[in-house]
């Protein structure tokens, strides 16, 4: 075969292969290479977009050839699992902007929106200010113990896969489905939700075209791939930022008397009608509220196994987890309590996406300022569409894990050549197609939307305790084969005090909502009430408990924890000397700023 009057043999071929001798790694050519032409090299002809786009639907070629039964001897197979998680074909292409926008802005949504006004309504602005800020730190301490288990092993399913790893499969089956369940349904419920944000205009377009329209840009964005999901978190959530900033600084402006009305506030909200309502019942109430707000910060850890350098790019969004606690909740919910009092009855509103009853669409009436409650309303929706992408994202993800685990059927294992989880995608659409049940009566669709977010309500905290329960295991499993904390790439600020602290955190919310199930705020004690506040705990149950008979698990002992499989690269004492000798380096303004970004 010749090219511009220049022969080239098999063997001519293979000498141009990277890491040959002949075969310049800097410059990426070769003797043999340097004055061929582009085409000359690329030896198969270029196929058109048509061909290109269903050839990227093909199977990934790593689908045919693994086991995904996962049993040795009739029991379950860890470290075949373990094997599997580690070589995913997801695509690989998550930036480090995505990561940081998805970490800073990925949980802003209606809960802080409008649920943070209900939360007002039940606890007063003392209760808010305590739950958000428990709940906040317990979140702290739990993405940081998830940071360094995503960094050390960024596998396929993340948190779901810990729990099979570092606790027991059986909990991590349950886990896994439970996660799985949760942004089923949460699909759904987002795009109902964005349907009702539009009652704020009274809009008279059929309900049945907004739905169909959302869903198609939800299930759009993540047809994309994983670049997809990240573009429209990364645009989403520089919306909600801005959003939230632009609240702060208005909300400073209105407390002082700045606006229209000039009045001036301070303090007097917290006097009267006061600081608490409805006593300790009422910031009980208030700690599930808070815990749906946050919900969604840990996709950040899933997105690990889609990085391209989650070594490099994943302690920054870690660590940006601060800010979003204590700029986007704290401050934002403390202005909202002293610009709105908890006792106006336009906080419980129609639905939990009602922008009228935003407190903070509240407080911009409140100041006679007319244009921006029907921007903030614009927000609200855009929230809602970023949930439900985040949604698809964590479902179809989760999937994938399970079924490379051997925990859920085959087929969910299914990734295309372009890293797509098409199985998972498709099922998650199917559930989308629940939405249609927005175009039912007021009462019918009231209660499908109470029981879809009953499924999902607690399930995060049991996620956030897994996660700080396999941190603790990690770390005394690391020990234990004679490691050092030096030796990994990220470590937990929080430490292994702070998974302790979160994990107690974590079981105080679930015994407080359970006080709350049988004996609700407000009215008497009715087995609707409770399953609607705790349906999720006797699914947890059921799957842990059916899976660890059936299957009959065991918990992993400390000296037969994997602690190699998974990890990029084993060989970390070079770089991570070299990086400490430059941050030794750094100055004393320098070495701050990265302790929280």
């Amino acid at each position: 075969m010749t090219f511009s009057g220049k022969k080239l043999s098999v063997s001519t071929m293979a000498e141009s292969v990277p890491n040959s001798p002949d075969y310049d790694n800097e410059s990426g050519v070769s003797p043999t290479t340097e004055y061929m032409p582009r085409s000359a090299i690329n030896l198969s002809p270029k196929k058109n977009l048509v061909a290109r786009i269903v050839d990227g639907f093909r199977p990934h070629p790593s689908y045919y050839q693994r086991d995904y039964s996962i049993r040795k001897g009739g029991n379950y197979d860890v470290e075949g699992a373990n094997n599997n998680l580690a070589d995913t074909p997801l695509s690989r292409k998550l930036k480090g902007r995505h990561l940081q926008m998805i970490a800073i802005g990925g949980s802003i949504g209606s809960g802080l929106f409008v649920g943070s006004g209900v939360a007002l309504a039940t606890g007063g602005p003392g209760a808010l200010l305590v739950a958000y800020l428990l709940i906040g730190s317990m979140l702290y301490c739990t993405i940081h113990a998830l940071g360094e288990l995503s960094i050390t092993f960024p596998v396929a399913g993340s948190f779901a896969a810990y729990s099979s790893r570092f606790l027991d499969p059986a909990w991590g089956f349950a886990m896994g489905w439970n996660y799985v369940i949760a942004w089923l349904v949460t699909v759904p419920l987002e795009i109902i939700a964005a349907t009702l944000a539009l009652n704020y205009w009274g809009s008279t377009i059929p309900v049945v075209v907004w739905i169909t329209m959302f869903w198609v840009i939800i299930i759009g964005l993540n047809m994309f791939g994983v670049k997809g999901y990240g573009e429209g978190e990364f645009v989403f959530s520089i919306i909600k930022v801005v959003a939230v900033i632009s609240f702060i600084i208005l909300g400073v402006v209105l407390n002082i008397g700045g606006g229209p009305g000039g009045a001036y506030l301070g303090g007097t909200f917290w006097h009267v009608p006061g600081a608490f309502a409805n006593g300790f019942k009422g910031l009980c109430s208030v700690f599930a509220n808070a815990a749906f707000s946050f919900s969604g910060a840990e996709l950040v850890g899933m997105a690990a196994a889609e990085t391209a350098n989650p070594r490099k790019s994943l302690p920054s969004a870690i660590k940006q987890v601060f800010w979003r606690i204590t700029l986007f909740y704290i401050v934002s919910l403390t202005l909202v309590g002293v610009i709105v009092p908890y006792n106006d009855p336009r906080l419980y509103g129609n639905s939990t996406v009602d922008a009228r009853a935003s407190p903070f669409v509240i407080a911009i009436l409140n100041a006679g300022i007319e244009v921006l409650p029907d921007i903030m309303n614009v927000v609200i929706m855009i929230s809602v569409l970023s949930v439900g992408n985040s949604a698809v994202f964590g479902a179809s993800r989760t999937l994938v894990s399970l079924a490379q685990q051997g925990q859920a059927p085959k087929f969910f294992a299914f990734v295309d050549r372009k890293g797509r989880p098409l199985a998972g995608i498709a099922l998650t659409a199917i559930f989308g197609l629940l939405s249609y049940a927005g175009i039912a009566s007021a009462t019918v669709q009231s209660h499908i939307f109470t029981w879809l977010l009953a499924i999902c309500a607690l399930s995060v905290i049991f996620t956030w305790t897994s996660i700080c329960a396999c941190h603790i295991r990690f770390r005394m499993a690391w020990r234990l084969h004679g490691h050092s904390i030096k030796e990994l790439a990220f470590t937990s600020q929080a430490g292994l005090i702070g998974s302790y602290a979160g994990l107690v955190l974590n079981f105080l919310v679930l015994c407080t909502q359970l006080w709350i199930s049988i004996f609700p705020l407000g009215s008497d004690p009715s087995v609707s009430t409770f399953f609607s506040t705790y349906l999720c705990v006797p699914v947890i149950l059921s799957c842990y408990l059916g899976y660890k008979l059936w299957f009959k698990t065991k918990w992993i002992k400390l000296e037969d924890i994997d602690l190699a499989t998974g990890r990029r690269e084993l060989d970390l004492a070079a770089l991570l000397a070299d990086e400490r000798e430059e941050r030794a380096s750094w100055p004393a303004w320098k070495r701050f700023y990265k302790l929280f970004c």
